[in-house]
């Protein structure tokens, strides 16, 4: 009896001080200055409820619950920080156009160790600015015009043309984008080399998305392994090449070339071996799932697939009758409107960066309220994007929404609602790129195939937006569209 007494009375202690502890954190709260929100239980704060929203087909009850009780500015406490979270577009915009003034990038150590210190998401101040201003120099409409779309042309159609019966689409995609980011960066052709380069790159990136335990037998240990590995392999080729440069040899025109010369001060090879295993990264995970998803929701959508197919036919049939060469052309890409619609919608409803993640620097005044400094903050796109309020039936994809000029149902492209590559300093640099590599992408996928889904597939959100099978399809040849065309006007 005295046992179970004294069990009740430690069980009474506990309950008694964990509430105590809830009050202070709600009292401290309030004094701040904080938005309203709940920083859930000690240590572990409200992290567990939100990786278990992410974990579901529909992610995003945590935000939205918490959207309805609070406001578009609440408070949480996830991955061991106090956090505000911002589902407001305005709040959003102040957040991402004060980078390096109000707030920080923040990041842990783990992504650190995998991408390299001198790596762009980790470039702080002048440097960044720079190292950033010289990654746009290189994926800017000019430069993809006029030396990268014949690539981005020829790559794609080489992957396209090895593609019969059963394909997974995810994988394919991640070749294309592999394959061309490596292009780019290095002027590397698919080969052997490249091969080798991309296998280890997803255990690589299987590291960022794993608990950080430094065992060899952990994802986080063999993603440790395999980046020394991806290290190893492109310092190779900087110290290559630097040797040709300082040799007087024809220099190429990609990326490392521009980091080789340096401009002023000059770049050690580490920090290129950095930069480039980065920007590798970037290039290849983000677009490959894009391209995925564009064809899921098309596929689920008849009607928006048949419009796409009927755009990107006459693009073909045109340049059949004109006898004009089967790549494609500048002029060819610009005349691909409801394409970009398809791209514009996909980003908004699947939201492969869902947000970011920054820290005030300082006490930061914002909508009525008080962010101390050293707090965490993540600016919600997704929250922007799937909001009722902004964009009418937000959760259903809709590509003819971006044909619409009123507020009934469309924000531009380039305004406060829709931010699917970010904004401020920190915009992605090859947004552009990624647009017309997906634009390639579909243009002949959908004029050399039919398809059909093998398999039932879903979106997965936890740890990276994704299908959960790699979207298993199967393939039929289309016939060419300029004997079509023909059998139409005999008939």
């Amino acid at each position: 009896m005295e046992f179970l007494l004294l069990c009740f009375l430690i069980s009474s202690s506990s309950l008694y001080l964990l509430f105590l502890l809830l009050r202070y954190f709600r009292f401290r709260h309030r004094k701040l200055g904080l938005p309203p929100g709940n920083l859930g239980f000690p240590l572990i704060g409200e992290t567990l409820q939100l990786i278990a929203a992410y974990k579901t087909e529909n992610p995003e009850p945590f935000i939205d619950v918490r959207v309805a009780r609070y406001g578009n500015l609440f408070t949480t406490h996830v991955f061991g920080e106090p956090t505000v979270f911002s589902a407001d577009p305005e709040a959003n915009r102040f957040i991402l156009q004060n980078e390096g003034k109000l707030f920080e990038c923040s990041y842990p150590s783990s992504i650190s160790n995998l991408l390299g210190k001198h790596s762009l998401l980790l470039m702080k101040g002048s440097l960044h600015k720079r190292m950033h201003s010289l990654t746009m120099s290189f994926a800017n409409s000019s430069i993809i015009k006029d030396n990268l779309l014949v690539d981005i042309d020829r790559l794609v159609r080489l992957n396209l043309d090895s593609w019969t019966g059963h394909v997974f689409l995810q994988e394919e995609a991640k070749k294309i984008t592999f394959n061309l980011a490596v292009k780019q960066l290095m002027s590397f052709d698919p080969g052997e080399w490249t091969e080798s380069l991309r296998k280890e790159y997803l255990l690589l990136i299987e590291g960022f998305f794993s608990v950080p335990l430094p065992f060899f037998f952990s994802a986080y240990g063999r993603a440790i392994k395999a980046r020394k590995k991806v290290a190893e392999a492109l310092r190779l080729i900087v110290g290559k090449r630097r040797r040709e440069s300082e040799g007087g040899e024809v220099k190429k025109k990609d990326m490392l070339a521009a980091l080789l010369e340096g401009g002023e001060g000059g770049f050690s090879d580490e920090e290129i071996v950095d930069f480039l295993l980065a920007l590798l990264v970037a290039g290849y995970e983000t677009t490959s799932t894009i391209m995925t998803l564009a064809v899921k929701f098309l596929t689920e959508t008849p009607a928006a697939l048949a419009q796409l197919m009927e755009e990107h036919d006459q693009i073909r049939a045109r340049k059949e009758r004109n006898s004009e060469e089967e790549s494609l052309q500048w002029n060819d890409y610009k005349s691909m409107p409801f394409t970009q619609c398809v791209i514009n919608e996909t980003l908004r409803v699947a939201n492969i960066i869902s947000g970011v993640f920054r820290r005030a620097m300082t006490d930061v005044n914002i909508k009525g309220y008080t962010i101390p400094k050293g707090w965490k903050v993540f600016a919600s796109f997704r929250a922007v994007h799937l909001d009722e309020n902004h964009y009418k039936d937000a959760r259903t994809f809709n590509p003819w929404r971006w044909q619409q000029s009123n507020t009934g149902g469309a924000a531009t492209a380039t305004g406060n609602l829709f931010t699917p590559f970010g904004g401020g300093p920190r915009l992605c640099p090859g947004y552009e790129l990624a647009r017309v590599e997906i634009s390639v992408f579909l243009h002949h996928l959908v004029t050399r195939f039919s398809w059909d889904p093998a398999d039932e597939d879903k979106l997965v959100f936890f740890p990276t937006t994704r299908t959960l099978k790699r979207y298993p399809i199967n393939v039929q040849r289309r016939r060419k569209i300029a004997a079509r065309t023909e059998e139409k006007d005999e008939k």
